[in-house]
């Protein structure tokens, strides 16, 4: 992540806030930014291995 990303998330909050607000805010701003980038590098599922990827997890 970059500083700049920081910075602009942390002059969107209001003058007082929780540090865990702006810890859940960046991350998931990293969740996204890892999501662009592997969109583009095409690691993405289609929707029937997401279903099956999740259906395999939740019965464990």
């Amino acid at each position: 992540m970059k500083k700049r990303k920081v910075l602009e998330t942390l002059e969107k909050l209001p003058e007082d806030f929780d540090m865990e607000e702006l810890v859940e805010k960046l991350l998931f701003i990293q969740q996204v930014e890892e999501g662009l980038i592997d969109s583009k590098l095409d690691r993405t599922l289609s929707l029937e291995e997401a279903k099956e990827k999740l259906s395999k997890k939740w019965q464990s």
